[in-house]
């Protein structure tokens, strides 16, 4: 897959924008190259919403892709969800080709057009476990054949994603590290962790080694860093002390305006 360039790279960080969050009064596509104009990488989600040919012809002016959802529907932990998800992730493989997106970002299960579960899971048993493992697997070798890779993103359930199976960070962590393949990697979301489960900068030592990107929201409200309670200044600093060379997305609101929150982004992981 295509690398992202220097161009949007601060230190030792490449820098992403989710283009759903913000400048929210321009079409997608111009958000998309607004984004890019500012020198920064571009998230985006759901490709069947999208127009796929608009997005490819900016590749032309220089856009970067980071990432962008890697399934339409289904679920890990059920056989017949599990089928699905893989029916369409490899269905967004093409489109992530196309598009030179170098991560395709998986959920413990399919999410509605408000963030909650297609099917909630309350209660996550060991057959599930089990299944969702296996689902992975079978993730982790079409990513192996398609020379892509996916990644797992947590979530929390107890403001966002009620219901939502294998929503912790730990969790997610556990999935990945029992796959152990290069094509599925851990997409850790530190606004979501934060909610869930705190100390966020073990949490990044810990999962250092199964990271595939990082995605940062200020807590709370889901704004850019500076608006809320998580120190982003010293996370940056140490997650360069700890060796981390990868992406960092910004999957936050403004609190005011765009291009500002994007400047407050910046400014917070220039260590």
């Amino acid at each position: 897959m295509t690398s992202l360039s220097a161009a949007a790279n601060v230190g030792p960080f490449t820098l992403a924008v989710c283009s759903e969050m913000v400048f929210l009064d321009l079409p997608v596509v111009d958000r998309v190259r607004r984004i890019h104009e500012l020198g920064f990488a571009v998230e985006i989600w759901d490709w069947t919403r999208l127009d796929v040919d608009a997005l490819e012809a900016l590749r032309e002016e220089g856009v970067l892709y980071s990432s962008m959802t890697g399934y339409v529907r289904g679920r890990l932990a059920d056989r017949e969800g599990a089928d699905e998800l893989l029916e369409t992730a490899a269905e967004s493989v093409p489109v992530a080709k196309r598009l030179g997106v170098p991560r395709l970002n998986l959920h413990g299960t399919g999410l509605d057009d408000k963030g909650l579960p297609a099917r909630p899971a309350h209660e996550v048993t060991g057959a599930m476990w089990l299944r969702a493992r296996e689902t992975l697997g079978r993730v982790a070798d079409l990513g192996e054949r398609e020379g892509v890779q996916f990644v797992l993103e947590n979530l929390n359930t107890e403001l966002d994603h009620p219901g939502v199976p294998f929503g912790r960070a730990a969790d997610c962590l556990a999935l990945v590290e029992s796959v152990d393949s290069p094509h599925l990697r851990l997409m850790l979301d530190l606004y979501h962790a934060q909610i869930g489960e705190g100390n966020l900068i073990e949490l990044c030592r810990r999962a250092l080694p199964w990271i595939g990107e990082i995605q940062v929201a200020d807590v709370p409200g889901r704004r850019e860093p500076g608006t809320g309670e998580i120190a982003y200044p010293a996370i940056a600093r140490a997650l360069a002390d700890l060796g981390y060379r990868g992406t960092i997305g910004l999957e936050a609101f403004a609190s005011g305006d765009s291009e500002l929150a994007l400047e407050r982004f910046r400014d917070a992981f220039t260590p």
